[in-house]
């Protein structure tokens, strides 16, 4: 099965991510986690040894949970080039 644009664009922005080596802001990491896991339909829980580090992804993934796999991909994809290619 070839893959499509979507699914090639979305994994040369992953990683790119993947890839970048400067500390990115915190908010913009809980954001593009929330959309990876939607984009990769991962169901698990925050893994984190954390509690306040899982309560943040919780609430990332809570406030994008209305996104569907499509749209969680082309948001990962907008924030990579509008926020991480920039800096």
């Amino acid at each position: 099965m070839k893959p499509n644009q979507l699914n090639i664009d979305f994994e040369e922005a992953v990683a790119y991510v993947n890839s970048y080596t400067k500390p990115l802001p915190a908010d913009l990491l809980l954001k593009l986690y929330a959309y990876y896991k939607i984009a990769n339909e991962n169901k698990s829980h925050p893994g984190s040894r954390t509690p306040l580090i899982n309560a943040f992804k919780a609430n990332a993934l809570i406030q994008a949970k209305n996104t569907d796999r499509d749209q969680a991909m082309k948001a990962y994809i907008k924030l990579v080039k509008k926020e991480v290619e920039k800096l």
